[in-house]
This record gives C-alpha cells, structure tokens and sequence, in this order.
C-alpha cells in the first residue's frame, strides 16, 4: 500500500475531500492526485516515480501531514509512504517519523522533502537587494532556528507559528530521520528543497531529551571498555551524532582520519574547531578521573570499531586523553592514525609518565610551530 501525504494548505484538495483521512480504490488515484500537486515531467515526479510505482496497490491519502493522521493507519500496513509537504512545517518532527515508521512495513520507504538551512540562505539573500536579503536571513535565522531551540523562546515560537516554517539544517533532519529508524537511500535538491527517500530499518530510538544548547554529552568508550559521556561545546547540528556511520560511508576520511566533506559541522563550529574551543569542556573529564591530559581520543563506538582488535584491546588498558598522540606524529591515513596510537600505548606500557611528558612537548611544538590544527 502507498500513502501520498500532503500540506493543509493545499486549497483545491480540501474541496474534494470531506475528512483529512481519505481512501482511493486503486494505485491510479494516488497517481492521479500526486499528478495534481506535481507536472508529469517534473523532477519531482520522476524521483518518485524512481522509487515508487504509483499504477499499483491501494492508497491511503492525507491532507495533514501530522502524527495524528498517520496514527490512525494499521501498524506494519504500508510499503511506501509519499510526503509532499516539507518537513519544516511538522510540529511534532520526530513523532511524525515515529509514527511513519510503525505504520511502514520493514524496508518500506519515506519519500519527504525539507528546506535546508542553506537553501533558505541562498534564497532569501538571492531574493531581495544585498543589505535588505542579509538582514531578513538574519532576522529568520533568529527567529526560525534559535527560538524554536531555546527554552525561554520555544513556547512562544511554536504558540505563534503552531510549528511551521522552522529553519532545519540537512544533518539535524537525516539525524532525526536515523534516529527513528530510517537509513537514506536517495537524495536530490529540486526546486530549493531536500529530497530524500529513506528505508525503515529498525525501530525509533525515541530520544527523550535530544539536546539544542552549546554543551553538549557524547557517549565514548574508555578504560576497560567502559562507556563514559564526554563534554564538549557544540561544533555540529542537533542530531548529528546519529549520522556517524552514514557520513563515513557516504564521504569516507580525509588527511587527518576526520571526516571528509562533512555537512554536519555548522560554520561557527569550524572555528571552534580550529582553535580546540569545543574541547575546552573535557577538562570536566579530566577532574572526573575519566580522561587525562595525554591520551588516544576518546571514540564513539562507530570509530571505535573501525580498528583492528589489537588496537582496541589495547586502548581499553588505558584513559583515553585530551591531546592525542596524532598532534605528536601528525598521521595522514586511518592505518597511520592506528600505528601511531599502537606506538603510543606500546610505550606507555614500558614508561607511562615520560611517554606522555615526550607527546605533550611534541604535540605543543607541532601545534605552534607547525600549525597543526583540528578541523
């Protein structure tokens, strides 16, 4: 069964039906009442029809893209399930993937589309003379993306826009989209607007207490292979901890061992990179006996099973630390990152004071004299 799924703002669709749940007979109305929001030809219309045939099966279609029209659906009913409405006008994101998810048998597939931080930048810049389209962009970014965040805010926000129109970024969006379940399949930008299908893989998280502020607690494992949650200042969009393992398949890494290309890192994270400002709050670490000043890097479990078994069960005799042994040797490939953490710890098993005394004066001349810096 296909589900078409599209915004209460479409007028002319209102009309047609009485209630916002309403039932065709056959794959070809879903078609016919997808044609009516979409030309044939468009983009659009081919990347649905790449994923989706539309001559096929009974449909479902709802005028409300909220939890509640989806909660009504029977659990496990559907194959695929179409959004047109974009993503930025759902009060309740992640419980409208919830629900999407328990109604979609497993493998079945999402098609939505979300306006992302940066294709409303470029169009409201692009829209309206240079000062005037900053100075709105400025206004929305404060008003569409901070408020919603910030308790002081966040119930005014939504009690004035009941949740539509709010400025999402591509990771936060994919991360929410991982985080209840789904893995992206396919993407494309049509029309100023993200794209994506995304096949239901596994059941939702239902992260309780996502977190929007400026610090920020990772879970990492540590000594023993113990997990531990680690403090640092906000360098990525919200949710990005959940796209680890997509981002690596998707870009692999770069000199360095980070990342490639990694859209989940805002712009004023880049600088907290640059200068170590996002590692600051692991000094809270330090005093809690979890992390040392020199050490491996404390790594998320994806990272973690990136490394050979020797390497892990090694690393797992030791705290891991605030300046790695990656500022002293300045490795360029993940295998140079390993040899130079096995180097490291090998050491520090013969004469763990002075091995770190030695990385600490490495790394510090490295770091001013050489440049070497996180990215």
């Amino acid at each position: 069964m296909y589900v078409a799924t599209v915004k209460s703002s479409f007028e002319k669709q209102k009309k047609s039906y009485s209630n916002s749940l309403n039932y065709g007979s056959s794959g070809k109305s879903v078609k016919d009442f997808v044609l009516k929001q979409v030309s044939h030809d468009s983009k659009i219309m081919v990347f649905i029809e790449k994923h989706f045939n539309l001559d096929k099966g009974h449909a479902h279609v709802s005028l409300i893209p909220t939890h509640i029209e989806i909660a009504n659906l029977k659990a496990n009913s559907l194959s695929g399930l179409i959004s047109l409405g974009k993503v930025n006008d759902s009060r309740y994101i992640n419980k409208f993937f919830e629900s999407i998810n328990l109604k979609l048998s497993q493998s079945g597939l999402f098609l939505g589309c979300v306006e992302t931080y940066a294709d409303r930048k470029k169009f409201l810049t692009s829209k309206w003379p240079v000062a005037l389209g900053w100075f709105i962009y400025l206004y929305d970014t404060l008003f569409n993306r901070v408020f919603p965040k910030l308790k002081i805010t966040r119930g005014v926000y939504f009690f004035l826009t009941k949740g539509k129109g709010r400025v999402l970024s591509k990771a936060e969006t994919y991360g929410r989209l991982y985080s209840c379940g789904f893995e992206i399949v396919d993407e494309a930008t049509i029309d100023s607007s993200q794209y994506f299908v995304a096949k239901k893989v596994k059941a939702p998280v239902f992260d309780t207490k996502p977190t929007y502020g400026l610090l920020i607690s990772l879970k990492r494992i540590g000594k023993d292979r113990k997990k531990f949650t680690v403090y640092k200042f906000r360098t990525m969009y919200p949710f990005s901890e959940y796209l680890q393992e997509y981002i690596y398949n998707l870009n692999s890494l770069q000199v360095g061992g980070k990342i490639k290309d990694d859209f989940r890192i805002s712009p004023e994270g880049r600088i907290f990179r640059k200068f170590w400002l996002d590692e600051l709050p692991m000094l809270i670490n330090i005093l809690k006996g979890d992390m040392k000043l020199v050490g491996v890097r404390p790594l998320s479990p994806h990272f973690f099973s990136l490394y050979n078994k020797e390497l892990q069960d090694l690393r797992i005799k030791f705290k891991p630390g605030l300046i790695p042994p990656f500022y002293a040797d300045l490795p360029e490939t993940l295998d140079e990152i390993m040899e130079s953490e096995m180097l490291y710890l090998k050491l520090s098993e013969k004469s763990p004071f002075l091995t770190d005394v030695k990385y600490f004066f490495l790394a510090l001349n490295n770091i001013m004299f050489k440049g070497a810096r996180s990215n």
